[in-house]
């Protein structure tokens, strides 16, 4: 086998290529099973969107001061220990927003931003600038679900119109307007205000149940709930904000605001370090499971990573091989002594080698006829030759008989090997 010459392209260059192409096709199936596959900035009322009625600025305003933001697709992340950041749309069942709220009480805060605008698309005929996710509001009204909770969540809203002249919020030591005179409010036998509006109504409130929140209690100037009850102490509490200009895209172009927006924030998590998850879930964002979603997540997780190893580990066996491939020798080579050899080498496999006896036996005929110089002899004329020429030889005719009649490769062998000794005692 002869070697191969050096190949034309640089070692460097095409692992620098494979590493690239590799790591592009694992980050392509990491974000589909995490279900991170798209901006999400539809236009919606949450933390990716970048309309009016979004709440992106927020999140980027609370990572800005050193929060650590989550945006989270997935609907298991909703009950770890972090402030809880749900803006449900106007449109879901309230039993799911309840089940969300009951379920984290232990686990961490949870501020709850309702919805009020109603949005539609910018016509694409309107001659306005406009980018991805902008939206049109199209009114204000009440979310369909807020009537439906029940217990202690249940509470009533009211869109109302607000005096133009005048402050429109006051509360936690603050106060200013709002960037649109309508207002949404809520009340209800549980809910205790944090934010007031110029008429009095609740704007922002949390939730009183019987848990123990000094600090909500003291911004909301009334006394905190006094217990020994272990269970009792372990809650968070829940703040509820009926008025989503005060914290959305539209109210964030306002200092006032956003800074009313880091003191309801920092009161939520009663003035603690927690990190800050923003929910998607219940806008449609979610993640979908699927087995790459599995595979991403324990226990699955270790799996997958091993398997990362050892794909790792063979990539780099097979580029640091010993030396240059070898060139391997044709499976049939040329020549006629290699086509003999390779009829010879079937004859012998198949086991057919009787059927060569009478071939080979006119085959010597002739040939031992021609050194005798005789020309289309017979077996007696050549026998006459032979002996007067090789008197202790015996008749040819007697061992093309033998070859003729032969049937095992011995005996085949055997007789072929007397003829052919016979014509070179006769070319001599």
């Amino acid at each position: 086998m002869s070697a191969l010459p050096a190949s034309p392209f640089n070692p460097k260059v095409m692992l620098a290529l494979v590493l690239f192409g590799a790591l592009a096709f694992f980050a392509t199936l990491y974000f589909i099973g995490t279900g991170q596959t798209g901006g999400g900035n539809d236009g919606g009322g949450h933390a990716v969107g970048r309309g009016l009625n979004g709440f992106a600025a927020l999140a980027e305003l609370l990572e800005d001061d050193g929060y650590e933001i989550t945006l989270s697709r997935s609907p298991g992340a909703l009950t770890g220990e972090s402030l809880l950041i749900l803006t449900p749309p106007a449109f879901m069942e309230a039993g799911d927003l309840a089940d969300v709220i009951e379920d984290r009480r232990l686990a961490g805060p949870t501020l709850v931003i309702l919805p009020k605008w109603n949005v539609a698309e910018i016509p694409d005929e309107w001659d306005v600038e406009k980018d991805t996710g902008w939206v049109l509001l199209s009114g204000a009204s009440e979310p369909y679900w807020l009537e439906e909770l029940q217990g202690d969540l249940a509470m009533e809203g009211t869109v109302k119109q607000l005096p133009q002249s005048g402050m429109q919020w006051r509360g936690l030591g603050m106060n200013g307007n709002l960037p649109d005179a309508q207002s949404l409010s809520i009340s209800g036998e549980r809910i205790r205000p944090l934010i007031r509006d110029s008429l009095g109504k609740t704007l922002a409130g949390y939730l009183d149940d019987g848990g123990y929140y000094p600090d909500m209690a003291d911004a909301a100037g009334i006394a905190p709930t006094e217990s020994d009850d272990e269970a009792i102490l372990e809650k968070w509490g829940v703040v509820f904000v009926a008025e989503p200009d005060l914290l959305n895209n539209y109210g964030m172009a306002d200092a006032r605001r956003a800074e009313l927006a880091r003191e309801i924030v920092a009161l939520t998590m009663e003035y603690g370090e927690l990190p800050i998850t923003f929910d998607l879930t219940q806008s449609g964002l979610g993640g979908t499971q699927n087995l790459l979603t599995l595979a991403m997540k324990p226990p699955f997780l270790a799996a997958t990573l091993c398997l990362l190893i050892a794909m790792l580990v063979v990539g780099w066996r097979a580029f640091r091989r010993f030396g240059p491939p070898a060139s391997e020798g044709r499976a049939i080579a040329f020549g006629k002594r290699q086509l003999v050899a390779n009829s010879a080498g079937l004859i012998q496999r198949t086991r057919r080698m009787h059927l060569l006896t009478a071939p080979y036996a006119e085959m010597m005929r002739i040939r031992i006829a021609a050194a005798l110089g005789l020309h289309r002899a017979d077996d007696s004329q050549i026998d006459a030759a032979l002996h007067r020429r090789l008197p202790d030889e015996p008749p040819v005719g007697h061992t093309l008989g033998h070859l003729r009649k032969a049937r095992t490769p011995h005996d085949v062998l055997r007789a072929a090997n007397a003829l052919r000794s016979l014509e070179r005692k006769l070319s001599r």
